[in-house]
């Protein structure tokens, strides 16, 4: 599209600027910075329609040859001459494939399957979503790593090691990638990933469930971390963040027990995933967790002398920043000799509440932080809707029932009082608005108050433990799914929530768009949120089979998310 000649007042000057209608305000800005001096952030651009902001395209303007415009503001005391970059531009096209792979829009690299290895390719893919992980990584020295009793520390069977270099070539090209290495160390630590098919050709199908728990238990082992160089307690990776912790009770169910003096049995357990349990009654993974936290199993008495059904009712005592979630969906039919699938139908939420499964003791630390959440979010809805809404109005639409709109339109009469003199000389004061920049700040000002009482909610501890979620919500960021009747056969592919880009200028991270990388082995898509609402089974068509749910970040003190 050509550029559209107009005139831009200031101080008394006119210039004449040629705009770009694909260009966005802020280019607009720094045309008019080499004309006045002026710094875009110190420049207020008054159009017709509202005021030109950074991110807007200048085609929504509609502007018209010789259209004059003003612009208010002031150069700055330090203000200096645009010097040129540093370093010198580079286009895509002159870029090496690392560089390019790492470029804003740029498309993840997907994994070939080598034969059945879509278990392992989907697996990957998600834990892939965990940044933590992956600096953790880059740090990970094999020499200062504990020796895992059972592998030894033979680099072949080093998994930590091999996935270091799998997701750094991984980061250094948006092709498929073929995880040969990793896969032949897969293979040496857990023969039971080099099963051979029943038809005698190539390798066995295997359950991804069982990948993602041989390669995080590794992890746990090997992947060591410190949070500085002075830290005499390292602590490992997974533990920090992604293992929980559960208060279990274990209480016989005949009240003759009770009677002869036993006591329930009070442990503390580690969980590295929670399950999602599966029967005639499931239809929400909130069923199926709750099946989980309370199990039946026959053991000895001694009060009774004899064996007796006990109920073991488990609470959670710690959530991790990063929680697994495993639907039990494979069980082993002893007629077909297979892990069968169970195809029930099974919804679960982007957004995740486990606040009602956790003990009192953390329960009382993050129910006031999740209602805080909550309250600021309807508040910024709010205040976001308000903005919208004068938008439109500002497009011509009915602004009559607008806080600091326009006010009535022409033909109607205005309800607004107007400063008189009463009978007995007084004045009387008639009605004032306030307007919308007024309004903005004021709302502005409560709902950062709010999110400093948000900081203020949570507890010493959770504040200073990155690797522990302190409202109790979650976030989904990843799902491994299957097609199939049977963990032995069919297919396994992964969806991963697509990070935010950073923004160059702030160095914070940008909204985001709601949309999800579907990795199909070597393919590599993206597509909408409502593809994940329908992974929730019911037939051999994909189902979710594990969640990778993050802890949802909280607003700082001075209103930035973290």
């Amino acid at each position: 599209m050509s550029t559209i000649p107009i005139v831009v007042k200031h101080q008394g000057t006119k210039y004449d600027v040629e705009v770009d209608p694909e260009s966005t305000g802020d280019v607009f800005k720094y045309q008019l910075y080499s004309l006045t001096g002026v710094e875009p952030e110190r420049q207020k651009i008054l159009v017709k329609g509202g005021q030109v902001k950074d991110d807007m395209q200048m085609s929504k303007f509609n502007f018209t040859p010789g259209q004059s415009i003003m612009m208010l503001g002031t150069p700055s005391k330090d203000n200096k001459e645009i010097a040129p970059p540093k370093e010198k531009i580079k286009f895509v096209e002159d870029m090496t494939e690392a560089e390019a792979a790492q470029q804003e829009g740029a498309i993840p690299a997907g994994l070939a399957n080598l034969g059945n290895t879509c278990y392992l390719n989907s697996t990957l893919q998600t834990l892939r979503a965990i940044p933590e992980l992956q600096t953790a990584l880059v740090k990970y020295d094999p020499r200062a790593a504990p020796a895992a009793s059972s592998l030894g520390t033979m680099t072949q069977l080093d998994l930590t090691k091999q996935l270091r270099e799998l997701y750094q070539h991984m980061s250094e090209t948006q092709e498929a990638y073929v995880p040969h290495t990793f896969l032949t160390s897969l293979r040496n630590a857990f023969p039971q990933f080099a099963e051979r098919s029943q038809t005698g050709q190539g390798f066995a199908q295997q359950d991804a469930e069982e990948a993602w728990s041989q390669i995080v238990t590794q992890l746990r082992q090997r992947l060591i971390i410190k949070d500085n160089e002075q830290d005499s307690d390292p602590n490992s990776f997974v533990d920090k963040y992604m293992s929980g912790k559960f208060t279990s009770s274990l209480e016989c169910d005949e009240p003759a027990a009770k009677d002869a003096g036993e006591k329930a049995i009070v442990s503390d357990e580690t969980f590295l995933k929670l399950n999602c349990h599966i029967d005639g009654a499931t239809n929400h993974l909130r069923d199926g967790i709750a099946n989980g936290l309370s199990e039946k199993l026959e053991k000895k008495s001694e009060a009774l002398d004899r064996d007796a059904v006990y109920t073991k009712t488990s609470k959670i005592a710690r959530l991790p920043k990063y929680l697994t979630v495993h639907f039990v969906r494979f069980f082993w039919k002893r007629e077909t000799q297979k892990k069968a699938k169970i195809m029930r139908k099974v919804t679960f939420p982007h957004e995740l509440d486990l606040v009602e499964f956790c003990d009192d003791t953390l329960k009382e630390r993050l129910v006031p932080v999740r209602d805080k959440v909550r309250e600021i979010r309807k508040d910024e809805e709010d205040i976001e809707r308000a903005r919208k809404r004068r938008k439109r109005n500002a497009a011509g639409e009915d602004v009559e029932d607008i806080p600091g709109g326009k006010g009535a339109k022409d033909n109607k009469k205005s309800d607004a009082k107007k400063a008189g003199t009463s009978a007995d000389g007084d004045v009387e004061m008639g009605e004032t608005y306030k307007t919308d920049a007024e309004i903005d700040a004021e709302r502005d000002a409560a709902l950062l108050a709010a999110k400093k009482e948000l900081h203020a909610l949570v507890r010493p501890h959770l504040a200073t433990s990155e690797g522990e979620n302190q409202s109790g919500l979650y976030e989904l960021r990843g799902v491994v799914t299957h097609q199939g009747a049977s963990a032995d056969s069919g297919h396994y592919t992964a969806y991963v929530k697509k990070t935010a880009p950073t923004d160059s200028k702030t160095g914070k991270r940008k909204d985001e768009d709601d949309k999800w990388w579907w990795f199909n082995d070597d393919k590599v898509t993206e597509v909408t949120s409502d593809k994940i609402e329908a992974l929730a089974g019911g037939g051999e068509s994909h189902s979710a089979l594990i969640l990778l749910y993050r802890a949802i970040p909280l607003p700082s003190a001075d209103g930035t998310v973290e």
